[in-house]
């Protein structure tokens, strides 16, 4: 089997392995991937608009919308109308979602760590070797799924 073949067999089943692991390590609750996503980008990047934050996870206005809403009644995204025009909304998260975030990020090191414990060294060796490889080929399918008309971005998964 090719190395494209094999890592789309995989990258799917491992980012859900990491996410049950951590949400069982951490009693967290079972967020979708995608209301993550919108955290995490809010988290990172402040305060943002509807129509910016669909940009910035490559996915459409209206399911950012229903993203909010869900997300907006369990008190996970703030929403603030823009003082110079109306019908802008700025989105950003909640104490509550950024504490959360935070809890997610330290149940996913500590999953992280000890499953890597279980491997051999030259596994583990070979994992930090192949996570910058793994950032450039992110950054390479995010170039050309920008370029694309249509492209939808992983919040829609």
């Amino acid at each position: 089997m090719d190395i494209a073949t094999s890592l789309s067999r995989l990258l799917g089943p491992l980012r859900r392995a990491v996410l049950r692991s951590t949400r069982a390590a951490g009693e967290l609750p079972d967020l979708p991937e995608a209301q993550i996503e919108l955290l995490r980008a809010l988290s990172a990047e402040g305060p943002m608009g509807t129509k910016a934050t669909a940009e910035r996870l490559r996915t459409s206005p209206a399911t950012v919308s229903n993203l909010v809403r869900t997300m907006s009644s369990a008190g996970l995204i703030d929403r603030q109308t823009s003082r110079s025009d109306l019908r802008t909304v700025n989105l950003s998260v909640t104490t509550t979602a950024q504490q959360l975030l935070d809890r997610y990020d330290t149940a996913s090191r500590t999953t992280l760590e000890q499953a890597m414990a279980g491997l051999s060294a030259e596994d583990r060796d070979a994992l930090v070797r192949a996570v910058p490889a793994l950032e450039r080929l992110t950054a390479e399918l995010d170039s050309h799924s920008a370029h694309k008309p249509g492209s939808a971005g992983r919040a829609e998964e």
